[in-house]
This record gives structure tokens, sequence and C-alpha cells, in this order.
């Protein structure tokens, strides 16, 4: 059986091909996320580092949540074609086609959106909202060549497109920094544009990764990718929420601290980056654990992520109770940091809830549970809503938000997993299980 071959091929390997690829790009592209996010806090005003992290927020919504899916599904699918030896060019032609219909329609609704967006979260940087479009245009591209990479195999360029992205997107915002220049439009771009150049060096020598073969018709991508978007972009929106809902309740006289509210929730989303560094190393070992059966496989995989998860919870939490206020006068400067240790607490807690939400869905996923994820995520963002509405604090209403709507999230996955798993796990949904966590790491 298929998903056997998988798990004895994980016993026998410590670790599956391409994970320290694909670990050291997303480790580059961690590190120098945070060295933009430091230069740019440095640089520009409070209002200005607002209204660039008001374009980051609504760039790692919808890239992540749209795109990635189709990603992930498009390596799927392209990696079943190749074992049976049938070429996937009409494959990735179907997906970039699709691709390019969300895209477009993202696209269109941002500009339906603009006065808001521009008032709101750009706070009136008009040119930000052109950083957006070119930002949606190169994630659409990006996405659709890593699941091409992928599912052909090919795991070091698709590491090195991570890594590529992130170290673009430092040099870019380096020059700036250095120059002092202070346009926040500028640092937008420097953004939107790295995917395609990320693009570019990942691709260099690549050969047949779009060969012929039969047509594909849309059910080949996925007969659930409507729901699989739908949880996507809702935990993206999860994982932003304290930051857009700041921007959308701050009065005129508060919108100057929110730029540096951001600040704290970068310091406080230091797990998230150890989770992204790990992951991709670790999770594929346990989820190929030997047992008596598959179903003990999957549980205790299940089990042990949980455990490590909980403990980089625990971990984050307590280092931004304690350590978290120094690190962030470090990092940022004492002007642009103001939140105190419990802030750094309440967010880091967030965090934790929110990387084991993500962790229990990808096993909801793997059994199926398409619904029941997005479910779950539409559960967690009410709780945030409702806890967020009751407080009159800006910061503590919206870090208690997060904090409550990742915990909210993480139960109920935890439930719907459980009953899944009562039930049964399917024959291949270990092999799937091993596939995703090893091939596909999540972006967060």
């Amino acid at each position: 059986m298929r998903a056997q071959r998988l798990i004895d091929a994980a016993k026998r390997t410590p670790l599956p091909e391409g994970t320290y690829a694909i670990g050291a790009g997303l480790l580059v592209a961690g590190i120098s996320a945070y060295g933009f996010q430091i230069l740019a806090a440095r640089q520009l005003s409070e209002t200005e580092y607002a209204a660039l992290n008001g374009l980051w927020a609504i760039v790692f919504i919808v890239a992540p949540g749209f795109f990635q899916p189709l990603e992930q599904e498009v390596s799927r699918a392209l990696a079943h074609r190749n074992a049976r030896g049938i070429g996937g060019g009409p494959l990735v032609k179907r997906a970039a086609l699709l691709g390019g219909i969300l895209a477009a329609t993202v696209g269109v609704i941002a500009l339906a959106l603009s006065p808001k967006l521009v008032d709101e979260l750009f706070h009136d940087e008009t040119l930000l909202l052109v950083a957006l479009l070119v930002a949606i245009a190169a994630y659409y591209s990006a996405h659709i060549t890593r699941g091409t990479l992928s599912g052909n195999g090919r795991f070091g360029p698709y590491g090195l497109m991570h890594g590529a992205e992130g170290t673009l997107r430092f040099a870019a915002c380096l020059v700036l920094f250095t120059a002092g220049i202070g346009s926040p439009w500028l640092y937008g771009l420097v953004l939107a544009l790295p995917p395609f150049g990320a693009i570019a060096v990942a691709l260099r020598g690549q050969r047949n990764l779009v060969t012929p073969g039969p047509a594909a018709p849309y059910s080949e991508l996925s007969t659930a990718l409507g729901w699989l978007l739908l949880g996507s972009v809702l935990a993206q929106a999860l994982s932003y929420a304290s930051f857009l809902a700041a921007n959308l309740l701050a009065t005129p006289a508060e919108k100057d601290s929110v730029g540096r509210f951001i600040t704290g929730l970068f310091i406080a989303r230091i797990p998230i980056l150890l989770f992204q560094a790990v992951q991709a190393a670790l999770l594929p070992k346990l989820a190929g654990l030997a047992g008596a059966g598959m179903h003990d496989d999957f549980k205790a995989g299940m089990r042990k992520l949980v455990v490590i998860v909980l403990g980089l919870g625990v971990l984050g939490t307590v280092g931004g109770a304690t350590v978290g206020p120094f690190a962030g006068e470090l990092l940022f400067g004492k002007e642009k940091f103001i939140l105190e240790h419990r802030d750094l607490a309440l967010l880091a807690a967030g965090s934790g809830g929110f990387i084991l939400a993500l962790t229990l869905a990808q096993g909801l996923i793997a059994l199926r549970g398409y619904a029941q994820a997005a479910v779950a995520w539409m559960v967690g963002i009410a709780g945030f809503v409702i806890v967020t509405a009751l407080g009159d604090d800006l910061f503590l209403r919206v870090e208690l938000g997060f904090a409550v709507g990742s915990a909210i999230a993480s139960g109920v996955m935890a439930v719907m997993l459980t009953a899944r798993m009562r039930r049964g796990v399917p024959d291949d949904a270990v092999g799937e299980l091993v596939e995703t966590i090893g091939h596909e790491p999540l972006e967060i």
C-alpha cells in the first residue's frame, strides 16, 4: 500500500528529500523578514510604519490565504501525474488560469475597497495600493512556481525560492535605509517585488518542469479547493486580526501608537518563526513514526506535534512576559517600542494558540476534514470579534481577542480531529500527512 511504503521510507530515511533545503530557506526568509521590519521601523515615522504594515498584513492574508492552497494542490496533483509517468503541463496551465482568475478577482476587490484601505490601513499613503496590486501578481506567480517545483521533486530550488525572496527584500531595504530614504511606498515595493526575483533565481537551470500530457479538468486539482481556500484565508485573517482591529478601532489620537503596536506583535510572533524553522526538519519524522498500525502512527505523531507546539507556546508566553520588552527595545529602539510585559505575554499566548490550531488543521485536512477546519477558523474569528467588542482599552482588547480566538480555534480543531480519528484513519491519510508536512511547509 502506498501509505505504508511512505511510512517505511520515513523509518529508513532520517528526513524526507528536500527537508534541509526547505528548512534553510524558511529560516533565511524568517530572519530576513525581521531584518526588514527592524530597518523600516527605525527609518519611518510611527504613522508611516503603521501604513507599511497595513500593507504587510493584507499581503500576508491574501497571498498565503488564496494561493498557498492552490500551490499545495498543484504539488499533489503534479506529483501524482509524475508517479504515473504522465506529463503535467496541462495541469500547471489549468492551475495558472485558476490562480490568475483568483488574483484578478482579489485585485478588483482591492480597487473597489481602495478608499477604505487607504484611509484605515494605509494612513492616506495612496501609493501603497499600487504596491498591493504588484504583490498580488507577484505572489500568485510565486505560489504557482513553488507548486510546480515541489510537484516535480525540485525541493532544492523550492527552498531557494524562500531564501532568495527574503534575502532580496532585506538587501533592497538595507539600500533604502542606508540612503536615508523614508518613503513608505518604496518600502512597499520592496515588500511586493522580491517574489519575482526569487522566481528567476529558483528557475535558473531548471528543465522539463512543464511537460506535455493529457488534459486536466478542474476536479483534478481538488474537489474541496473552495473549503481549503476559505480555511486558509480565515487562518491568515486570525493571525493578523489584532493588528487589523487595532487600526480600525484606534481613535485619531491613537493612530500613531498603532505603528508601535506592530513591533510588539512581531516580537510575540518569534515562536511562529521558530516553528517555521524546525517544522520542516522535525515534523516529517514524527508523522512517520512506527507503530502497531496506521491509526496508531497517526495518533502518536499528532500527540507529539501537539506537545511540541504547546511547549513552543509556553516558551513564547514566558519569554514575552519576562524578556519581551527588553528584546523589543533592543531590536526596534526604545522610542518605537511601547508594549509592556502583559501585552507581549498575551500576544505570545495568542501566537502559541494559533500555531496549535494550524497543526491540528493539518491533521483534519489529512483526514479530509476540509469543511471542519474552515468552520473551526470561523468560530475562532467569531470569538476574537466578541472579546474585542467587550473592552475599551485599545491594545488590551485586541490582545485578549487574539489569545481567546486562537484558543477557541485550536479547541474546536482538537474536538473535531479527535472525533474523526475515532471513526478510523483512511489508509492513505498518514501518507498524505507525511507529504503535506514534509514538502509543503506552512507559511505564516
